[in-house]
């Protein structure tokens, strides 16, 4: 016999908001009906979290649950940064643990084949349960005040088919010391259950070290014995690769989770750029959707990204985005630049894609005839001189004392002279070629000089993939090059040239003198 259509009155979702509780699918054990739609929304005390576990599952199957299906979400229903899994078929989804004290529930039907459907139970401040997602926060029960006695929770993180390390950093730690660890103490495991090798056991009041996972899999056990508790922990999870990064290549790419995907809600994301010292980083925005700013405000108080000179937020802000902005390029006055991805329980969105370049450090300055261009050849340590030349491969620099160098004549090494702003200019490309094996990497800069006053300047004008950031960067442009975006070293240098120059013709003057009177006197 056929289900039936979902009767008007039936019971079907709805807000449960008792401490705990349990709901299925309708007509349950039965067959749920055809063309049904629940969302149930579980809200517990703020500050609480929700376990959510599944005791009998049975859906019709589709490979991409196209058909009958149910999602689970950590918070509000409908917000795509927040689903934590789509499942149907016959194997349960994992027990889940919310982020927050919401968590929502829906459950679809489509027309054809009904099966028997769910049975689900939750609680408010369980321990223990799956995570799954980018990243998260893990406490220990009732942080931050003492932790109950007698307890036994274990937090599987990872599992969503997602292939990143884990990262696990404790924020706060203090349980019940002692000798080896025998009374209270948390431990973690490199995978899903404690027969994997265990990676640490920690009590007292000592934070335990940021530790890495080899499996996409980590497993955090807490225990507490008869007597004697603490505040407990509070940590950060999160995978790695996705949503923490560190850079130390002279130029790179990275984006937003999941781009051009809507990225997860819950997240702390960070980008760390690395390099040698000397150099700058410039970091090109080829786009950004981020949720928009605050309609009280006016500020980015949800979702944004923001830019921090040096390796860590304590260093000076370099800007705050949000929303959906075509941002000019930016550059660290240091050799580490560090991005930061805040996004908050709801409104996800496409995200954003970045690439960098570092800014190679020089030292450019001109005569009225000549460039002089030297860069420390620790900067560039592994390469060879020839792949640093102005103009032309003929033009390679030379190394003087710690320096690469080069020192040409404007009337030659693709040198041309050009108008800008009514001022005549020398221009040249100088090209520093990072090409490895079948990779081709040559990064370009643009010198300048101006000759009547003797004033160079140099700017970055091809760095990553330079197709890809045609529309990011228009780097030729005087203003840009003014505004503090790119990179420019102005020298004024005394200059012997015009005194030599002076010197000859008043002594070529005196030899005319000499000549003409000695035609006379003949």
């Amino acid at each position: 016999s056929h289900p039936p259509l979902c009767p008007p009155g039936i019971k079907c979702g709805g807000v449960l908001s008792a401490p705990s509780g349990n709901f299925s699918s309708p007509n349950f054990p039965g067959p749920y009906p055809y063309e049904t739609e629940c969302t149930w929304l579980i809200v517990v005390a703020e500050g609480s979290s929700v376990l959510l576990s599944f005791s009998h599952f049975e859906l019709e199957y589709h490979a991409a649950c196209a058909y009958d299906y149910l999602q689970v979400y950590n918070g509000a229903a409908r917000d795509r940064g927040n689903l934590l899994g789509t499942f149907c078929g016959h194997s349960p989804p994992p027990p889940f643990s919310s982020a927050w004290h919401v968590m929502a529930v829906i459950f679809r039907s489509d027309r054809h084949v009904a099966k028997r459907g769910f049975a689900a139970a939750y609680r408010k401040d369980a321990c223990g349960g799956q995570l799954t997602g980018l990243s998260g926060e893990i406490t220990s029960p009732r942080y931050p005040e003492s932790y109950p006695n007698d307890a036994e929770c274990r937090w599987n993180i990872g599992g969503d088919g997602g292939s990143g390390l884990l990262t696990l950093v404790f924020a706060d730690f203090q349980v019940e010391g002692g000798q080896g660890c025998g009374f209270d103490y948390v431990a973690l495991f490199d995978g899903p259950t404690t027969a994997a090798p265990r990676l640490g056991r920690y009590c007292g009041n000592t934070r335990p070290p940021r530790t890495v996972s080899s499996t996409p899999h980590l497993l955090l056990l807490f225990k507490s014995d008869f007597n004697i508790g603490g505040r407990g922990f509070k940590a950060h999870f999160y995978s790695a690769g996705e949503c923490q990064e560190v850079f130390t290549t002279v130029k790179g790419n990275f984006s937003s989770p999941r781009y051009p995907n809507f990225y997860p809600n819950n997240l702390k994301c960070q980008w760390s750029i690395q390099l040698p010292p000397g150099y700058r980083v410039k970091v090109f925005f080829l786009d950004m959707e981020l949720e928009g700013r605050s309609s009280l405000t006016g500020g980015c108080d949800y979702d944004h990204l923001a830019a921090f000179d040096g390796g860590t937020e304590d260093g000076s802000l370099l800007g705050r985005w949000c929303g959906w902005e075509s941002l000019a390029p930016i550059t660290s006055r240091s050799n580490q630049l560090l991005l930061v991805l805040h996004t908050d329980r709801n409104t996800a969105k496409r995200g954003f894609s970045i690439a960098y370049v570092g800014v190679v450090p020089m030292n450019v300055s001109c005569t009225r005839t000549d460039f002089h261009i030297q860069i420390p050849v620790r900067s560039l340590a592994q390469l060879e001189r020839k792949r640093i030349y102005l103009g032309t491969p003929f033009c390679a620099a030379q190394v003087v004392g710690g320096n690469f160098k080069i020192q040409t004549r404007f009337d030659t090494c693709g040198t041309e002279s050009q108008k800008r702003n009514n001022t005549s200019v020398i221009v040249s490309t100088l090209y520093i070629d990072f090409s490895a094996g079948d990779q081709e990497d040559i990064h370009q800069y643009e010198v300048q000089c101006e000759p009547k006053r003797k004033e160079a300047s140099v700017t970055l004008i091809a760095g990553p993939n330079p197709s890809r950031l045609s529309q990011a960067e228009n780097l030729v442009d005087a203003q840009q090059r003014e505004g503090g975006a790119t990179v420019t070293h102005e020298i004024k240098s005394q200059d012997t040239s015009d005194i030599v120059f002076i010197s000859i013709c008043i002594l070529a003057g005196l030899l005319m003198v000499i000549a003409v009177v000695g035609l006379v006197l003949l």
